[in-house]
């Protein structure tokens, strides 16, 4: 496998969490404005596919999320290999390039077909930066507190898709579906890329020193054999990904059906937005607890809990008929997401070898955002065979049959870290 490590060369690179503080805290800021793209298109699309472009059909309105997943996925995986052979830095700034042109895309698309290719390239654009900030993270702190540092990274991301969500659906109240709401992703757009261009450093010399303290780091695997260790072969890491693809399934489900399901029940479209925003927002938050409990308590079971937290979440959601209802189920929700995101995260930084863990997350990150084609797809179909509410029991189903998954099949990986 071709690979860009670079030796290390001097005592200035040096792995930890507190030892990289600067360089932590500029990704989490970067990885905000990338969190930030996506959300601002969270709790509008679905009504602008309905009302200016009248897609009435569920799985056509579903059609922008199914291209976003595919070109996100896609990504994800070469944004792993990339990031191996070319730097990522070099990954991450191109990921914002091609951001650029997507918020003149939804604010002045004149088709559907329009609003589809800047779906396209945000999927890209996000497969590209938020993978990189991932792996530049893990790169930074070494093994220890990974659970931690991957907690912050989502937090921050989620939080800025909450917030993001919250003012679009607030701006689009007073005036109107577009384009004023997208006037934020110039904003965006713009930070970010400023940001990665002109302070963010390379992280190819942290790989380099890790690889020097780990026994497995020596032995190289081909694009290939990581594909199959981490889809099939290795227990733990196919659970991570069956896991992953599950939980963006609903995340899926959620993003398309949800303002759908809160405007049938007469929400306004400013209380729209503000339940948008109360599931990432949980999501974020807790994030930051989640993280760090399972360095300490383990991986495998805050996922498979989690998992099935999410199913309930799923099913009072599915229930409710009220604005508190939704609330309630939106924060449990949450609460279950985050006890899933970054545990799978860090569970992959403890099983793969620092020289091939990028392209680890990269299949990992493929699996996990098919998960929003598979759940576009299901949802979709279910929504116009079975009505909103049964599409959403059969969702939760299978997120409840997913942790069943990870309890069976997942072995514990806290105890395989090894301190640098």
């Amino acid at each position: 496998m071709t690979t860009c490590v670079v030796p290390y060369v001097g005592p200035t690179i040096r792995l930890g969490l507190r030892e990289n503080a600067a360089q932590f805290s500029l990704l989490v800021l970067v990885n905000a404005f990338v969190g930030a793209m996506f959300g601002m298109e969270r709790s509008l699309l679905p009504l602008i596919a309905e009302h200016e472009f009248a897609l009435t059909a569920r799985t056509a309105l579903f059609s922008f999320i199914l291209v976003f997943g595919l070109t996100k996925a896609v990504t994800n995986y070469a944004a792993g290999r990339w990031a191996d052979r070319f730097g990522r830095k070099r990954i991450l700034i191109a990921g914002w390039l091609v951001a650029v042109p997507v918020p003149f895309l939804l604010m002045w698309g004149p088709s559907w077909t329009w609003i589809l290719i800047a779906n396209g390239l945000l999927g890209v654009s996000q497969g590209l930066t938020w993978s990189t900030t991932v792996i530049m993270k893990i790169d930074l702190v070494g093994g220890e507190r990974r659970g931690f540092a991957m907690g912050v990274n989502e937090c921050a991301g989620y939080i800025a898709v909450a917030g993001a969500a919250l003012a679009t659906g607030w701006i689009a109240a007073r005036y109107g579906l577009r384009p004023q709401p997208f006037y934020l992703g110039l904003v965006f757009v713009g930070a970010g890329l400023l940001l990665s261009l002109l302070f963010v450093r390379e992280t190819a010399a942290h790989v380099a020193l890790e690889s020097t303290l780990r026994a497995d780091a020596v032995h190289t695997l081909s694009a290939r054999e990581i594909f199959r260790r981490t889809t099939f072969d290795d227990r733990t890491l196919s659970a991570v990904s069956q896991a992953g693809l599950v939980n963006n399934l609903n995340d899926g489900m959620a993003w398309g059906l949800f303002p759908l399901v809160f405007a049938g029940a007469q929400v306004s479209l400013d209380q729209i937005g503000t339940l948008v925003a109360i599931y990432p927002a949980t999501w974020g938050i807790a994030q930051l607890g989640t993280g760090a409990i399972s360095d300490r308590l383990g991986r495998k079971w805050l996922i498979a809990c989690g998992m099935w937290v999410q199913a309930v979440g799923l099913m009072i959601v599915s229930l409710s008929t009220t604005f508190s209802g939704f609330a309630v189920g939106g924060v449990v929700l949450g609460v279950g997401t985050a006890m899933v995101y970054p545990t799978l995260l860090a569970t992959i930084g403890d099983v793969a070898a620092p020289i091939w863990r990028s392209s680890a997350v990269g299949v990992y990150r493929f699996w996990r955002d098919s998960g929003y084609v598979i759940g576009a797809l299901v949802a979709g179909v279910a929504a116009d065979t079975l009505g909103l509410v049964r599409a959403m029991w059969l969702v939760a189903a299978v997120t409840f049959g997913s942790g069943v998954v990870v309890a069976l099949r997942m072995t514990e990986t806290l105890q395989r870290k090894t301190s640098p």
